[in-house]
């Protein structure tokens, strides 16, 4: 696994083996990264079950300007470390080793601050939980929503299995767009 484009262009990633961790795959990344296009740049970014962190690094190596990671797994969120570590990313990033309920209600407590300090809602959200908790998305999508951890103009991701249906509504956010590529998905909330 790699970072596909950016600073970090070409660096490789470690990752688990095993059915504990299934990291996105580098083209469904590139192709979540070219949807999003500049919105990237400059964004505070949130990587929800973040597995390897691949996601969120690939955000900051596009150019997001702090990224959060919430991880649960403790092999995992040991390897998110040891990937930002290899990449020296030490100001531009937390881990906040949790379940996602407890992390999210973290971040709101903090208000999201970013690398400058600022308060700011996050710009991007990405939600993938292990395909086998599938009954992991609605809870975090409404979380997201009822805490208010995304502004107005900002968008959650969430990767699926493309046979799963997930909810065209969770709290004020609603789906507005469904990519699929091989067995997986990305669904696209805003805002309503």
């Amino acid at each position: 696994m790699r970072v596909i484009a950016g600073i970090y262009k070409s660096r490789a990633l470690k990752t688990l083996r095993g059915p504990k961790l299934r990291p996105t795959s580098d083209r469904l990344r590139e192709t979540l990264f070219n949807i999003l296009g500049s919105r990237v740049e400059g964004a505070l970014f949130v990587d929800l079950f973040a597995g390897t962190g691949a996601v969120g690094i690939e955000a900051l190596s596009r150019g997001a300007r702090f990224a959060y990671f919430i991880e649960s797994h403790r092999p995992a969120a040991a390897l998110i470390r040891k990937n930002l570590a290899s990449l020296q990313i030490f100001l531009a990033a937390e881990l906040l080793e949790t379940d996602v309920g407890a992390g999210l209600g973290l971040l709101a407590s903090r208000k999201l601050r970013g690398r400058d300090g600022k308060v700011s809602p996050a710009d991007c959200i990405f939600l993938d939980p292990p395909y086998a908790a599938a009954e992991q998305y609605t809870p975090a999508l409404e979380s997201i929503s009822r805490l208010s951890l995304l502004r107005a103009d900002g968008v959650v991701v969430a990767e699926h299995l493309k046979k799963l249906t997930l909810p065209d509504q969770a709290g004020h956010l609603a789906r507005t767009r469904c990519v699929t590529q091989g067995d997986s998905a990305l669904s696209f909330y805003r805002p309503a």
